[in-house]
């Protein structure tokens, strides 16, 4: 019923879009420049169009997020969503620092192998701020930026890097802790019955992954996107900024500030909406990136649909 590389855990979804995407998980060899052997890559792929959009995982997650998005963008265009080196269900290898730079020399390889056209990266959260810097470092392989809840401006603790034995394991185990992982999923959400057994269960069957710790413990380490924030000003891609009005993980006030550096942006605002409009607000989501989609460069779009 699902693919034999997903983990066990994959038995208890139980809503329909969560089992349907599960089913449609494949697996990719992706040669790149960090490691002689090809690193097994996890990526959903569904509907044709011009110019495909590609959905990128936030935090310490996995496609999985995109449950709800994917089926209502894919009727319209082709869609892609793939698990970021060091999250998901993608191969955590070892000799990998899984660091930002690992992250985007494997999405581009990734892109070189799959889909080797300019397309629309569209990043939730941490997934926004691997979009921006891949679009610094690969300019060509990008039409649009899509940036939902991103994250990119503020800087890491320091102290991130210095995480040794014992306190990296302390940090995965706090992590872990399906006490933790349930408050920030109530967190992430503006209604809160958003937050099932099946929505819990996507948010953490990837930890099933014995090399979970590793990959994650490796990010850390690396001070994650810290170094971003100066270059956000240098982005030349058309951007859309969609940002839950009451998102309570990132706050509000770094939409405005990725609007106003990004000379080519625009920032709407979804109500009734958390940290992921991808899945409380997914229709509307997917209703401005389809707009988004088909509007000339430098064109706003509606920010009220139906108007």
């Amino acid at each position: 019923m699902f693919p034999s590389f997903l983990p066990p855990g994959v038995a208890h979804l139980t809503e329909d879009t969560s089992i349907a995407l599960a089913q449609q998980i494949q697996q990719a060899a992706i040669t790149t420049p960090l490691l002689p052997d090809p690193i097994l890559t996890t990526y959903a792929q569904q509907g044709e169009g011009e110019i495909p959009i590609v959905l990128l995982n936030g935090f310490d997650s996995s496609l999985l997020e995109f449950r709800r998005l994917i089926p209502k963008l894919a009727p319209h265009t082709e869609t892609w969503a793939l698990d970021l080196l060091g999250f998901g269900f993608t191969e955590r290898p070892e000799g990998v620092e899984f660091s930002p730079t690992d992250m985007k020399t494997h999405l581009y390889s990734f892109w070189q192998q799959m889909i080797q056209r300019p397309m629309i990266i569209a990043g939730a959260s941490m997934g926004g701020a691997t979009a921006l810097d891949f679009a610094l470092t690969y300019p060509e392989a990008v039409e649009k930026l899509v940036l939902l809840d991103s994250s990119g401006y503020a800087p890491s603790p320091k102290a991130t890097k210095f995480i040794m034995p014992p306190f990296d394991r302390w940090l995965t185990n706090f992590l872990r802790s399906p006490r933790v992982r349930r408050w920030v999923s109530v967190q992430a959400y503006c209604d809160r019955s958003f937050v099932t057994p099946d929505a819990e269960c996507c948010a953490s069957l990837h930890l099933e992954d014995p090399s979970w710790h590793r990959a994650l413990v490796g990010f850390t380490k690396s001070g994650g996107y810290n170094f971003l924030y100066d270059t956000i000003k240098d982005i030349p891609h058309p951007t859309l900024i969609l940002w839950g009005e009451a998102d309570k993980i990132m706050g509000v006030k770094d939409a405005d500030k990725f609007d106003q550096a990004i000379a080519d942006s625009q920032l709407i605002w979804i109500p009734d909406c958390g940290h992921v409009p991808h899945l409380e607000q997914s229709q509307l989501t997917a209703d401005y990136i389809l707009e988004f989609l088909v509007t000339p460069a430098n064109t706003p779009i509606y920010a009220e649909k139906g108007i």
